[in-house]
């Protein structure tokens, strides 16, 4: 376990109503532990929003003390062969559960990364182990999963979490740390984390080695975010032709503040929508954008792309065609 990662599994919840966020799951989902049996489960959604946290909390309600004997937990990313489910997940599958309860619970966390062999695999093995096995699968897009094992499972669809929901989080954990934290610095870390409880709780606890008392200032250092502000000089220099101060001004914030090109465009398209501009503007100007974070993914120099992309804005500002 990473060091960044101790208070995540510290402050990982260990009962149904500890979860924050996703209430309508946390119902359907407990109804059947309290009937000891289960379907099938797949949980989709985006990082750190409780999927692995659920699976847990299902294992240990159902099986108590007993639950390690019972509970195979497999990353598919790590082990995404066919060979993985052949050996590991059969074997594991095909021997009785112990206690009471008439099966065992296999996890594959991010099942996605599954090859479509190893997929096609585990859908026999579902098919032949249902008597004395159960799966519970997550994954970021339930896409890439196969129609098949799509259709042995109950799916369960996660939302991304609330301001109110990741605020509580961060506000409980201080309380029990003894953290001092302003309003303005939970708001950043709900910004920060975009939804993501983990990514939120890390940031907490790095800025926390630092100083007790969690400023809106130091959490934007610890997490070398650009600030709106900046982005905002460098779209305003743009806007208004003058893409010489606007390169320059984007150049001190990359360099600065150590931001890759793909934080300054996830900035930039946040701060178009407030914008001063025409919405037809603001939606070539959003496409532009898109066309410039998939360039810099490909490989293609950071600060190229950037430029160009002022450079869109330039002729925007100037009303000039920007297709």
């Amino acid at each position: 376990m990473g060091q960044s990662d101790i208070w995540t599994e510290k402050y990982r919840p260990k009962k149904f109503e500890e979860v924050v966020g996703q209430q309508e799951i946390i119902k359907r989902t407990s109804s059947l532990v309290q009937a000891l049996n289960i379907p099938h489960l797949l949980f989709a959604g985006s990082a750190g929003i409780g999927k692995s946290t659920l699976a847990l909390i299902i294992v240990k309600s159902l099986f108590g003390d007993t639950w390690k004997e019972n509970y195979l937990e497999l990353n598919a990313s790590d082990e995404r062969g066919i060979d993985v489910v052949r050996q590991k997940v059969k074997d594991f599958a095909r021997t009785k559960a112990l206690g009471k309860v008439p099966f065992k619970v296999i996890f594959l966390d991010e099942a996605d990364a599954l090859t479509k062999e190893a997929q096609q695999a585990l859908r026999r093995t579902m098919e032949n182990y249902t008597n004395t096995c159960r799966f519970i699968m997550s994954c970021n897009y339930s896409s890439k999963i196969i129609d098949p094992i799509q259709s042995r499972c109950v799916v369960f669809r996660f939302k991304l979490l609330e301001k109110k929901d990741i605020v509580e989080v961060i506000k409980r954990i201080c309380e029990k740390e003894n953290l001092k934290i302003t309003d303005e610095a939970a708001e950043i870390l709900y910004e920060m984390s975009e939804g993501d409880c983990r990514r939120a709780i890390n940031l907490l606890q790095a800025t926390a080695s630092v100083s007790l008392d969690i400023t809106a200032e130091m959490v934007s250092m610890i997490s070398s975010s650009t600030k709106p502000a900046d982005i905002k000089i460098v779209l305003d220099y743009a806007l208004t032709g003058d893409f010489i101060n606007a390169k320059e001004k984007l150049l001190d914030v990359m360099l600065r503040e150590s931001v890759s090109g793909t934080d300054i465009i996830k900035a930039i398209q946040k701060e178009i929508w407030n914008l001063q501009i025409e919405p037809e503007i603001k939606i070539k100007l959003t496409e532009k954008t898109g066309e410039a974070e998939f360039r810099i993914v490909e490989g293609s120099d950071e600060f190229v792309q950037l430029q160009a992309l002022l450079a869109s804005f330039v002729l925007a500002g100037l009303k000039e065609n920007i297709d």
